[in-house]
């Protein structure tokens, strides 16, 4: 193949390929490769861990809402929230903390908060600010309950597989 064709391949793969996120998740049993498809465009919305798909969806029209799967039996989550006409992925790296905002690791200030659990403080862009709260839940089998706050409104959960509007638009804040 020339250099042309290759080029051409590629240029083909980008345009299928949805891509926005990766992350690799360290667990008790192995390192996990998750990867996060979400075509705006197109509607689809793909979830692989370590290269087999878990969840695939092709919506058209519903692009905000959270993915929830699990890893080595732990509950995950990916949320997505729509911001001014521009779609923001943010994911929780429960083990370190870690907070992914676009597939970027992004720096967070974590204080402890009054009520127990700890507030983990992140710029989204665009001069929005987010914080996640975490807090026990008071029960062995459920563990650390997580919250997302994007400029103090909370994100409320989907429910199961649910794909809907998870924050209140910021246009009627105004």
């Amino acid at each position: 193949m020339s250099k042309l064709d290759d080029d051409l391949v590629a240029l083909n793969k980008n345009i299928e390929n949805d891509l926005v996120a990766t992350w690799t998740v360290p667990m008790s049993d192995k390192v996990y490769k998750i990867e996060f498809d979400h075509g705006t465009t197109t509607g689809k919305r793909i979830l692989r861990v370590n290269g087999k798909e878990i969840i695939k969806h092709d919506w058209m029209f519903k692009l905000v809402g959270r993915e929830i799967f699990e890893l080595n039996g732990v509950k995950c989550s990916i949320w997505l929230v729509r911001m001014a006409e521009e779609e923001i992925r943010i994911c929780l790296e429960k083990e370190t903390l870690d907070v992914w905002v676009n597939g970027s690791k992004v720096e967070t200030t974590g204080e402890f908060v009054e009520e127990g659990g700890t507030k983990t403080h992140f710029e989204i862009g665009a001069g929005a600010s987010a914080y996640i709260i975490s807090q026990s839940s008071g029960k062995r089998q459920i563990g650390l309950v997580h919250q997302l706050y994007v400029n103090d409104a909370l994100i409320r959960p989907c429910e199961g597989n649910e794909d809907q509007a998870v924050i209140t638009s910021m246009d009627n804040e105004k």
